[in-house]
């Protein structure tokens, strides 16, 4: 399965993880993506994460649930 493509917005090099699955609607809230986080069940170009504000560049992957986004470039 490919990651769907979440964009970038412009001006910005990065995203916090908590924000990023905020808006991928891979969490209700900022919070519980936080605790989702800190649970372990979060995967960072395929290693687990636990820092709730890890920056995500373009070009990473995030995983959560069997659901895989990528961070892309503003077009």
């Amino acid at each position: 399965m490919n990651p769907r493509p979440i964009e970038l917005k412009a001006g910005l090099d990065h995203i916090d993880l908590c924000d990023l699955m905020k808006i991928a609607d891979m969490s209700s809230s900022g919070g519980a993506a936080k605790h989702i986080i800190a649970e372990g069940q979060v995967k960072v170009d395929g290693q687990v994460e636990l820092r709730k504000r890890c920056k995500i560049r373009v070009g990473q992957v995030v995983e959560y649930q069997g659901d895989k986004i990528i961070l892309v470039s503003p077009k």
